[in-house]
């Protein structure tokens, strides 16, 4: 069997579509698109599709993975081109590489996320991040199908800083258009993946415990990266491998 590592992107509408429904979406096109899936063994056979922290409903994302087994060799070029052709817009598949082995989530601990917050300048975002990056705790309430459930979100946070909304961004396909006239500040910020999860919406929360930041209207939040984090804060590549040994 070969095993294939897929990236792919959930831009738009498709955001607010439910993992449940992405999935049964993406085996749905891998029927259509032909391609010779393995399946586990036992009374109730399965593909065998393996996804790899998959982003919260609601939140868009650049760098989503998935691995799929086939039973006869698949080129991965020929793959990404087949099941975009029959993906619905917004389920994007970005790169397909082989595996040269060892698992996907071994190789990411943590995500990068840009988050939009309309209606809130980047000087008050700015003061908000440095009350937040100064704090040693930050403890938020969350509600939980078990009722709610305090996190210190603080723990979680690698890095936190201003970014610049641009022309370019507000047009890409991938992004809502916004209105330039409006200031929209612009949160990067790295966190690792803990247990519980740090979600977007938890360094929100963070944000109005320490600053009492409230955005007038809901913020969007795009994960853009995913992998191991460098000695610099950084993060490498969970494919970086898998594309070197195809050079």
């Amino acid at each position: 069997m070969q095993k294939l590592r897929l990236r792919y992107a959930k831009r738009g509408r498709l955001r607010f579509t439910s993992h449940r429904d992405i999935a049964r979406a993406f085996e749905r096109a891998l029927r259509r698109a032909g391609v010779p899936m393995a399946y586990s063994q036992g009374f109730s056979p399965h593909p065998k599709v393996s996804w790899v922290g998959a982003a919260p409903t609601g939140v868009a994302s650049e760098a989503e993975y998935v691995e799929v087994q086939v039973v006869d060799r698949v080129d991965p070029d020929a793959l990404r081109t087949a099941l975009d052709a029959v993906l619905p817009p917004g389920l994007d598949i970005l790169e397909v590489v082989q595996s040269t082995g060892g698992t996907l989530p071994e190789r990411i601990d943590a995500s990068a996320w840009r988050v939009e917050l309309p209606g809130v300048s980047p000087e008050e975002l700015s003061e908000a991040v440095t009350a937040l990056l100064t704090a040693g705790s930050v403890e938020v309430e969350r509600l939980t199908k078990d009722g709610k459930k305090i996190v210190d979100v603080r723990p979680a946070i690698v890095s936190a800083q201003v970014g610049v909304q641009t022309d370019a961004q507000s047009s890409d396909a991938g992004h809502d258009a916004r209105d330039l006239s409006r200031p929209c500040g612009i949160l990067m910020t790295v966190v690792r993946q803990t247990t519980p999860t740090v979600r977007p919406d938890d360094v929100l929360s963070a944000l109005r415990v320490v600053a009492d930041l409230v955005p007038p209207v809901p913020a969007k939040a795009t994960r853009m990266a995913q992998g191991r984090l460098d000695d610099e804060g950084g993060l490498v590549d969970p494919l970086a491998l898998d594309r070197a040994a195809e050079v």
